[in-house]
């Protein structure tokens, strides 16, 4: 179960990754991210 786990988080991360030509991209991805974590934890 953990490899299971383990594996789909690699493969969200690649997919993830693939969208973001550059690492300003990668960067305002993550931002993103984070700011929706803090709107749900609102």
């Amino acid at each position: 179960m953990k490899s299971a786990v383990a594996i789909g988080t690699l493969i969200i991360t690649a997919l993830l990754l693939s969208g973001c030509n550059t690492i300003r991209g990668a960067g305002e991805d993550i931002e993103q991210g984070g700011q929706a974590i803090q709107r749900s934890a609102e």
